[in-house]
């Protein structure tokens, strides 16, 4: 119970970011080992693809798609992003040579720790924070001081609740940026 919420589940969400970045740049890192730097660009369909997967969920939620248990699509949707942002971060690469894939890329990290707040923080925070006041009201302390004690944990759950207000405009611009770069990539390769 001594636990902070910042302790219990700011660092997982920390760890899973950061497990995010160590894998993009091992797998980057293979790709320029073996030679195989320029099959990183053909990356990008496939870290698309599966993020365009991961939005049944999207489309249950807003009951367009019929079938399938919200449950697993929300855990599709989690698994798909993470693993189409590593892919599409390998895909950049450290080959910036324009604003567009900085800003797409600046985008990605951010609509990724957007949803990981939304998986790791919000929900078990929430849940930690109910069971703090009622160990700490079960133990004789009165509603109001229980209230008191937990002020900062009350206050830091009430913030991470408005990351959903957050959440869709990110990914709407992480979409708009990635258009972008694929309409300028056709229209400047030919």
């Amino acid at each position: 119970m001594n636990k902070s919420i910042l302790n219990k589940y700011a660092f997982p969400f920390l760890q899973w970011y950061a497990l995010m970045i160590l894998l993009t740049i091992a797998i980057d890192y293979l790709l320029h080992r073996f030679q195989l730097v320029l099959n990183g660009s053909y990356l990008g369909f496939a870290g698309t693809f599966l993020i365009l997967l991961s939005f049944l969920y999207s489309l249950k939620k807003r009951k367009i798609l019929k079938s399938g248990s919200p449950k697993r699509l929300l855990n599709l949707h989690e698994y798909l992003s993470w693993m189409g942002s590593i892919i599409l971060l390998v895909h950049a690469g450290i080959h910036f040579n324009a604003i567009l894939p900085w800003l797409a890329v600046l985008m990605l990290l951010i609509t990724v720790a957007s949803g990981l707040i939304g998986k790791f923080l919000l929900k078990k925070s929430n849940e930690n924070l109910k069971q703090k006041k009622q160990l700490l009201i079960a133990g004789g302390m009165s509603k109001d001081e229980a209230d008191k004690k937990l002020f900062m944990d009350s206050i830091t759950v009430d913030l991470m609740k408005k990351w959903r207000m957050a959440h869709l405009p990110i990914t709407f611009l992480l979409l708009i940026f990635s258009l972008i770069h694929i309409v300028t990539i056709v229209i400047f390769s030919s």
